[in-house]
Order: structure tokens, then C-alpha cells, then sequence
């Protein structure tokens, strides 16, 4: 008797996981602000210029929306921006790991850490790295976004995060921001430049991306 109870028991629960896979359907969200409204000057930085990916990237990356973009500051310092936002829902696309994507460019991971940032009163983690291919050296900070995490710094992190939110809310959005420069020359110099404009944009990305 107790081993029929077991299995009526584990038949229930078969059925109710299945029942939710084939009826969960989770729903799109859209960015707060498109980010083709991001602004061009912040403070002491200016945009320089504005990519735009061609159809082949895009259909890689299937972002529901995203901003590529170099800006500058009055000492010289020059640092580029992507924000990669993925809305969720039926056919969305799924954020890729630089992890992943920098070496399978042919670049290869000098130093990697884990660092805390503090931008007005709002401490958060995120991850500074290294990346060299041949004679070229690149800083990247960056980190990922899900609802009700304003900063992830792993990609275990973002996914238990969506599967949270996912099961709570039926939302899987989740954002990569990552700001580099060229980590030749002062490299702490050029450290301190990203980390200077990480601090002056953070506000921004509240305001843009659903939280």
C-alpha cells in the first residue's frame, strides 16, 4: 500500500511539472526607454560614434534591443558601451557569455576578479577582466541584469535568477552591460577611466532597464 502512495505521489508530481512546462508561457518586456534614446553626453562624456550589427550578428545574438557605442572625455580617454537587452518571451534570445564569445574570437584571458564599484550611495558587484589577443591588450567591466538583481556577476548567477523569476512573475528579461578601453599604456589610468564612467552611467541603466 505505502509503495502504491509512492507512486500515485510521484505520478502527481510528473503531471503537475508537465502540466506547467506546457502551460507556463512567460511574457515579453519591453526596455523602460528604447536604447536608441540613450543619451549622448552624460557629465564629461561624449558619444563619438554609434554601431549598428549586421543581420548575421543579430540573428547570434537576438537582442530584443541593444546599444553599441563609443564615448570620450576631455582627458582623451576613450571607452566603449554595449548593452545587450533580451526581452524574454516566445523566441527571445538568450544572452551569450563573453566567456564564451571573447575567446572564441581569439582572445585570451589574462585576469578576471570580481570587484565591488559604488556609484553615489548603491554599492554592486561586477566583473573586471583582461583579455589579450596578439599585441593587444582590452579591460571589460561588465555584468548581467534579471528582475530584482541590479547586478549578476556569474552566468550560474543570471540563470537561477531567471528561473526565479520566471516561476514568480513569467518574466526571463535579463541585460549584459559591458564598458571597455585598450588596457595598453597606464593601464591604471585606463582603469580608473572605466570605472569613472561605470560610476557616472549606473544611474542611466536604472532608468532605461526594467528592474
Amino acid at each position: 500500500m505505502i509503495k502504491a502512495w509512492r507512486f500515485i505521489v510521484v505520478y502527481l508530481l510528473l503531471a503537475g511539472a508537465g502540466l506547467y512546462v506546457n502551460l507556463h508561457k512567460d511574457i515579453m518586456v519591453p526596455a523602460i526607454t528604447p536604447l536608441r534614446e540613450f543619451p549622448v553626453t552624460n557629465g564629461e562624456w561624449r558619444q563619438t560614434s554609434r554601431g549598428e550589427f549586421s543581420d548575421e550578428i543579430l540573428q547570434v545574438l537576438k537582442p530584443t534591443d541593444y546599444l553599441s557605442a563609443q564615448y570620450v572625455n576631455p582627458q582623451g580617454d576613450k571607452v566603449n558601451l554595449y548593452i545587450g537587452y533580451h526581452g524574454g518571451g516566445k523566441g527571445g534570445g538568450e544572452i551569450h557569455s563573453p566567456k564564451n564569445c571573447l575567446p572564441g574570437g581569439g582572445w585570451l584571458i589574462v585576469s578576471e576578479k570580481v570587484v565591488t564599484l559604488k556609484a553615489g550611495a548603491k554599492e554592486f558587484p561586477v566583473v573586471q577582466a583582461v583579455y589579450q589577443k596578439g599585441g593587444e591588450k582590452e579591460l571589460f567591466i561588465y555584468w548581467f541584469r534579471a528582475k530584482g538583481d541590479e547586478a549578476i556577476t556569474s552566468e550560474v548567477g543570471l540563470k537561477l535568477a531567471q528561473i526565479r523569476s520566471s516561476i514568480t512573475s513569467r518574466r526571463r528579461d535579463a541585460t549584459f552591460i559591458r564598458i571597455s578601453a585598450p588596457a595598453g599604456g597606464d593601464e591604471g589610468k585606463k582603469q580608473e577611466a572605466v570605472i569613472k564612467f561605470v560610476q557616472d552611467f549606473y544611474p542611466l541603466f536604472q532608468k532605461f532597464l526594467p528592474s
